[in-house]
């Protein structure tokens, strides 16, 4: 599992010229799913994104996350982030997973994600419209696999 998180003041996710998803101050959050990633996965870092300590504190140390500061998490599903772009000019998916086991598990992320933070998504396998101010700005990347999660 593979999840970029943008610290922003706000975003919005528009889908056919509808708004599916806004927050205010909080985190945009693009979850890729691996082919091998599990339940245990999307745990693991539900737990650590809604904890991160990306926003500051009174003396300008990101020591606050966005649970501490009563923020939102935007979700928003993105295959893309397993884009293997070392051979040629086009990216290979091999390695993201399927679209019914992705949505499983997306779905079973923000469920987990939402016991611990305030959540709205995008629309999984739609053609979004992400606004988002940018704060900091903050930009960081999760991997569920890496060792040193």
């Amino acid at each position: 599992m593979r999840i970029i998180i943008q610290r922003v003041s706000e975003a919005v996710c528009v889908v056919e010229n509808s708004v599916v998803g806004k927050i205010g101050r909080g985190l945009v959050a693009f979850v890729g799913l691996h082919i091998d990633d599990t339940e245990t996965d999307c745990d693991k870092l539900a737990l650590k994104i809604a904890n991160a300590r990306v926003f500051e504190d009174e003396y300008g140390k990101m020591n606050k996350s966005v649970r501490d500061i009563g923020g939102s998490i935007l979700s928003i599903s993105q295959f893309t982030l397993y884009g293997d772009t070392r051979k040629g000019n086009r990216p290979s998916f091999d390695t993201a997973a399927r679209p019914e086991i992705a949505k499983s598990l997306y779905e079973y992320f923000n469920h987990q994600l939402k016991l611990l933070v305030p959540i709205q998504t995008g629309v999984f396998q739609a053609d979004m419209k992400i606004t988002a101010v940018n704060d900091g700005p903050v930009t960081l990347m999760y991997e569920s696999k890496k060792e040193d999660l």
